[in-house]
Parts: structure tokens; C-alpha cells; sequence
């Protein structure tokens, strides 16, 4: 085993993002048929706070989550409150507040699309297992139906000149369109505020309910019906869910950024060409063979990383022996990915 002190220059830094389809299967658009609940995740306690939502029937192998549904409201309105000694605490105010804090990072604040403070908002997460780093923006394409009414939504991050931050990262605006770009003169009105947040670096949406239940045409909702009474279940899980279903659409991808370090070992002419191998020497000392003497040659195999103070960091195996003699020299590039 012989050592070799690298340069600065034998060491380089990349970085390259890798997109891939969010869904399950290799997946980039969720279609009507794979909308699926799970009736006893929908049933138990979990069920008053979300939906979880799956791409196939839940008694399949294949099954897996892929996003989930949930209602908040800043009031609490909307659902049966969880106990009578406390006002307001309902699972729709655990919602908003789960998500404002999140989001925000301060449990003081509210949910603000433009100038608009909607006290309904529907929240869709995106699995954690369904993105390895981020969203990426510009995927986002989600069609709501309700009745004849359609809207299709996007993120606003093809337009948008400065990327905006809180405290979950960044966001971008939800408007209506396709693939990042907003659809030209049309969408909802300025004083009603944006359809939502999308939070990327996350995997959340948050509609704005004043918008989805604005009435159809050219104020731009879907005049959906938001049950809002007090301390009632007003079903809002079950609206939001079958909104999404009867469209039929819901697109994305996630994205990765993945560094790696390539190290290039150069191997020159006169250098590693004597066998550090103990059986080449004899009980006397003397060479076993003479053609180590004249023309020496050695198989290179393997390459071990070491730090200054000669622990081993990493091995990298060739996938074949390379032969190394004074008429040769080699440039191994070794790739670490991280």
C-alpha cells in the first residue's frame, strides 16, 4: 500500500437537481380512480382532523399515502367542538393553528391571501415519502370541480419576479392556469386575494376558502358551500375531498438537489509500480521474481480515501484490475455522492 498527498486542484464540488414524478409508481398526475380514502383511518379520531388519501384501493399491496386533506378554521367554526369547557376548540381551530404556526412560525398570526384573511382555508400535504428534498415549482396543476363549475390552478412561480419567503421557506402564489403560468385576463378578483399558498419546500397547499366559495364566472370561485356553523360537523373534510375527486387531476413533481465530490487521483509513469504485496519477498529479503527487478508491474485495485491523520475515509474499488508499469500512467475519478 503506497500513499499519495492530494492538491486542491484534484478535488472538485457539482451539484445537480434531479426531478422526479411525486406519486407512487413513477407517477406525475393522480386520476379520478385514484382518489381513494381509507374508511378506517376516516372513521376513528384521526378522520375529524384529515383525510388521509391514497392512490389505490387500501386492501392493495401497492397502496400508499399520497396526500392529505384537511379543514381549518380560525374561528373553530365548522366542527363539533371537542370539549363544552372550551370555546372555539374544535378540530378545525387545531387545523388552522397546526398549520399557522408551520407556516409562519408564530401562532399570532393569520392566514392572508392578498389583502383577504378568509376564516376557512383547506389544506393539502403532500406525504413527506412522496418528495425526497422539495416540490418543484411550476408542477403544481390541481383541477376543482363543483357542480358545472371548474376552476384549474396553478402556482404563480413562471411570472413571479421575486421569490418570497416565511418561515417554512418559500412560497408562491396559487392562481388560476396551468404549469406556473397564469391563464391571461382571467382568475379571481384582485379584492378577493390569491386562490392559496404553495409552499414547496414543505408539500403544501393551503386554498383560500373565501375563493372557492366565491360564486362562479367572473368573480372566479366555484361557489362552493362551506359549512361554517358553530360547534357542528359541517362535513367540510368530505366537501374538499370530493372537489378534488370530480376533477380528476391533480399533477406534480418533486425535486432533489444532489452534491457530489469528485476526487481525481492521478497515477504518473514512475509511481506505484512496485508490488507492496509480502509474499513478493522471500524469508532472505530478496525479490521472488526477477522480472520486479528490470520491469516491474502491479495491479491497482483499490483506492482508499484517508484524512491527515491516516484514517480511512472511504474505499473506492475498481471494477477491474488496472495494470501499472513505467510506460502507464492513470487518472481514476472518484464520484461521492451525498
Amino acid at each position: 500500500m503506497s500513499f499519495k498527498k492530494l492538491d486542491t486542484e484534484d478535488i472538485s464540488i457539482s451539484a445537480e437537481s434531479v426531478v422526479a414524478p411525486a406519486w407512487s409508481e413513477q407517477t406525475t398526475t393522480l386520476t379520478p380512480t385514484m382518489f381513494v380514502t381509507s374508511s378506517d383511518q376516516v372513521a376513528v379520531n384521526s378522520g375529524l382532523y384529515y383525510y388521509n388519501i391514497y392512490q389505490t384501493d387500501t386492501n392493495s399491496s401497492n397502496a400508499a399515502i399520497q396526500f392529505a386533506v384537511a379543514y381549518g378554521n380560525r374561528k373553530g367554526s365548522g366542527s363539533q367542538l371537542i370539549s363544552t369547557n372550551e370555546a372555539g376548540k374544535s378540530p378545525s381551530s387545531i387545523i388552522y393553528g397546526q398549520y399557522r404556526t408551520l407556516v409562519n412560525g408564530d401562532e399570532n398570526t393569520d392566514f392572508t391571501f392578498g389583502t383577504v384573511t378568509p376564516d376557512s382555508i383547506f389544506v393539502l400535504a403532500v406525504n413527506r415519502s412522496r418528495y425526497k428534498e422539495k416540490l418543484l415549482p411550476g408542477t403544481f396543476n390541481i383541477t376543482l370541480a363543483s357542480g358545472s363549475n371548474v376552476l384549474k390552478l396553478t402556482d404563480n412561480s413562471k411570472t413571479s419576479t421575486t421569490v418570497s419567503f416565511v418561515d417554512s421557506g418559500r412560497v408562491y402564489d396559487i392562481v388560476s392556469g396551468s404549469n406556473g403560468l397564469p391563464y391571461s385576463g382571467t382568475g379571481f378578483s384582485v379584492s378577493s386575494g390569491s386562490y392559496g399558498k404553495f409552499l414547496p419546500d414543505v408539500g403544501l397547499i393551503i386554498l383560500n376558502g373565501d375563493a372557492l366559495k366565491a360564486p362562479a364566472g367572473t368573480d372566479g370561485g366555484l361557489g362552493m358551500i362551506i359549512n361554517t356553523g358553530s360547534n357542528v360537523n359541517g362535513g367540510n373534510l368530505n366537501l374538499i375531498y370530493d372537489t378534488i375527486k370530480a376533477s380528476g387531476s391533480f399533477s406534480l413533481q418533486s425535486e432533489e438537489t444532489i452534491s457530489s465530490n469528485y476526487v481525481f487521483v492521478r497515477v504518473r509513469n514512475g509511481e506505484y509500480n512496485y508490488s507492496t504485496n509480502p509474499s513478493n519477498i522471500s524469508g532472505s529479503g530478496e525479490l521472488r521474481y526477477n522480472i520486479m527487478i528490470n520491469t516491474p508491474q502491479a495491479y491497482i485495485t483499490t483506492v482508499g480515501l484517508y484524512n491527515d491523520n491516516n484514517d480511512l475515509l472511504g474505499v473506492a474499488k475498481l471494477s477491474k484490475p488496472l495494470l501499472k508499469d513505467f510506460t502507464k500512467e492513470a487518472l481514476i475519478r472518484i464520484k461521492l455522492d451525498y
